[in-house]
């Protein structure tokens, strides 16, 4: 996380609103010789206290034991921001990002647990699609789906955390951090410009 606390939000159902919106981050936990990094897609449960996940069996981080201290980072809209677009003197370039840090303990469910982790993760996503028919594991031949899940583990990251950064230029004049918007929204640098800007524009606003 950032250093500068100017860049961070203590409100922590924000933060989770965002991660859950995202829906996709890094797991990270400790290895020797280097941590074990895993990019995977996760729920916040409803009430806010885990994330659920699953595994492939191979996956190091599934094999490592039952209980492990875990980081779940979510990283949203990112841009490099040229001083030009301030109009102000003796500015620097920087990145705006917004991200997300959540610590806990991530914990292998019982094998019994695994279908409806499945199907609960799958029902976040596909019900953004409508009015798309909603796909569920009931249309897969039952062999294939069985032979499928025999390959994966179901885990929940028990939330004992929750930090993140929001980068938007907050340590400027509103004056420049409209110039920045305008550069952003128009030549950004980086991944999810548009969304980035309209962040900017609306933190400004707050």
């Amino acid at each position: 996380m950032h250093p500068n606390p100017i860049f961070h939000d203590d409100d922590r159902a924000k933060a989770l609103g965002f991660a859950q919106w995202r829906g996709f981050g890094t797991l990270t936990v400790n290895g020797d010789p280097y941590p074990l990094t895993s990019h995977i897609p996760f729920r916040i449960t409803q009430d806010g206290t885990a994330a659920e996940l699953h595994l492939v069996r191979s996956n190091p981080i599934a094999r490592i034991g039952d209980t492990v201290k875990a980081v779940l980072t979510v990283t949203g809209p990112d841009s490099y921001v040229s001083p030009d677009w301030y109009d102000m003197p003796d500015q620097v370039p920087t990145w705006n990002y917004v991200a997300i840090r959540i610590t806990g303990t991530l914990i292998r469910l019982p094998d019994s647990e695994l279908r409806r982790v499945i199907d609960d993760l799958t029902a976040d996503f596909e019900t953004r699609l409508l009015p798309k028919s909603v796909w569920k594991s009931q249309k897969m031949d039952d062999k294939a789906l069985t032979g499928m899940m025999r390959a994966i583990l179901p885990f929940q990251l028990q939330i004992d955390g929750v930090d993140s950064t929001w980068k938007l230029n907050q340590n400027k004049p509103a004056s420049a951090i409209r110039g920045a918007i305008k550069g952003v929204a128009e030549h950004g640098i980086g991944s999810e410009t548009q969304h980035l800007s309209r962040l900017m524009q609306q933190h400004l606003e707050e």
